[in-house]
């Protein structure tokens, strides 16, 4: 057996989304197709990064991928290996492109070489499946910028999409550009989120700003009937009752699915299908301020409303590439439990499973559904994928006004941005206002899914790559 991971794509027609967009973005997805049948005839893409589980890089691939391969374009998809050295520096490399310092560690001569021996049998075996002569490598992201100067050197031109960045860096943030750049500078084309995350000294010709995307049909997306929000969540273990119907969700492909899975929640009572939520859905990471959610909550919010917090991130363990989630969910258990009785009763810490991961999508857009206010309160964010999600279920989102959320975000219209996200006081104030006018929250629901119908469903991503690729073919 190989050492890479090649994940199954099936291909799902992009004309789906005809019953979602205007005509005038029909026409322009019908063209795209169009040029890439072309262009991209007798050619593969291949997409690498180091996980086909958790996380928005993955969700983003499983989707685009297969709306790719419906239109007629071989795209793939590959997953890197690496071992607990490779990925304990990628994960310092992600922090510190954050300007977050993480577990302190140095990034020097002695960590680029534990990097550039784990990624060289991956490297070597890829180019054994690449015709060098015809495909195109689009790898993804910190943990695949080391296998830039291989391909080049073999013939295969090479875009590296970074999905992480800062507004501000400072010292730190550039201590990461410093150990990348000598790979990503070698690339065809650069990929960043927004245009305050391309690093400073870089081609501008070669750089190209490509904001995330979500799919509409995905089983996180799609559609869900109240009762089967509610039966999931229940068979999920995440609210309690048994009254429901059959906990049946739709695959990619449409096809129906029974939740066979349940979540481990840390509670002392799990909440009712009467019970209004204030969700967080994230990775256990630091960056993601599970600490600061849960102690704003209760300091500022639980004594002013009848809400419950849900956190709920996935089961550790599923989650290769990130080897501090655990630590930061005993941090999250620790100060849960260290919560008065009465603020401790409302709130959760929910592990959703991976074992299925349309399965576990299913209950992120159940949970979502079930909400009344979700909150995304970063303190460092690429892009947020799960604000888009929770606006396209017309969800009022209370979020820090870092990254790629504040161009999802218009403050007060599509949702509410907090200036400085270390402020509980404000994240309190600003979800306490929203469940407290009920208006006010539909209002901005309904805008917010209209912003996401708009601008960030995966057809504009599906457009910008396939001229993006174009000019490279082409060059």
């Amino acid at each position: 057996m190989g050492l890479l991971e090649h994940v199954e794509i099936a291909p799902l027609p992009p004309e789906r989304y005809e019953a979602v967009i205007t005509p005038e973005k029909v026409q322009d997805v019908q063209e795209a197709i169009e040029t890439a049948q072309e262009v991209f005839a007798g050619r593969a893409i291949w997409n690498v990064n180091s996980t086909s589980a958790g996380g928005g890089v993955a969700e983003m691939l499983r989707s685009l991928l297969a709306y790719a391969r419906g239109a007629g374009v071989d795209a793939r998809w590959t997953v890197i290996k690496g071992n607990a050295d490779f990925f304990e520096i990628t994960k310092r490399i992600h922090n510190h492109l954050h300007s977050f310092i993480g577990d302190g560690g140095q990034l020097g001569d002695a960590e680029r070489q534990k990097y550039e021996a784990a990624l060289q049998p991956n490297v070597e075996e890829f180019l054994t499946a690449v015709n060098t002569e015809r495909d195109i490598a689009l790898l993804h992201d910190p943990q695949t910028a080391g296998m830039i100067p291989a391909l080049k050197a073999a013939g295969v031109p090479v875009v590296w999409r970074c999905h992480v960045g800062i507004d501000n860096p400072d010292d730190l943030a550039r201590t990461a550009w410093n150990f990348l750049r000598p790979y990503v500078v070698q690339a065809d084309a650069y990929v960043f989120s927004r245009k305050t995350f391309v690093w400073e000294g870089l081609d501008e010709a070669k750089t190209y700003l490509i904001a995330p995307s979500i799919d509409a049909f995905s089983p996180k997306n799609r559609e869900m009937d109240p009762d089967i929000v509610l039966a999931i969540l229940a068979k999920a273990g995440l609210i309690k009752g048994n009254n429901f119907p059959k906990a049946i969700f739709l695959r990619q492909d449409g096809t129906p699915a029974d939740v066979v899975h349940a979540s481990e929640v840390y509670t002392e009572e799990l909440p009712d299908e009467f019970t209004r939520l204030v969700l967080q859905v994230s990775r256990w990471d630091a960056l993601k301020d599970p600490l600061g959610v849960i102690q704003g909550f209760a300091d500022h919010i639980a004594p002013a409303s009848d809400a419950h917090l849900m956190y709920a991130g996935p089961m550790t363990a599923a989650v290769s590439d990130d080897p501090e989630g655990l630590e930061v969910l005993n941090g999250a258990i620790a100060l849960w439990r260290s919560l008065p009785d009465a603020i401790r009763r409302r709130v959760h810490l929910a592990c959703l499973p991976m074992d299925d991961g349309e399965e576990n999508a299913a209950m992120v857009n159940a949970l979502q559904r079930k909400s009344t206010v979700v909150v995304q309160k970063s303190l460092a964010e690429g892009f947020g994928l799960t604000v888009a999600e929770a606006m396209w279920k017309a969800r009022p989102v209370v979020a820090s006004r870092i990254g790629g959320i504040q161009d999802q975000i218009e403050d007060g219209v599509t949702g509410i941005l907090l200036d400085d996200a270390s402020n509980l006081v404000a994240y309190g104030a600003a979800v306490v206002d929203l469940l407290s006018n009920p208006d006010k929250a539909e209002r901005i629901g309904l805008g917010a899914m209209e912003r996401v119908r708009d601008e960030f469903l995966g057809v504009r991503s599906l457009i910008q790559y396939v001229q993006l690729l174009s000019r490279i073919v082409a060059a």
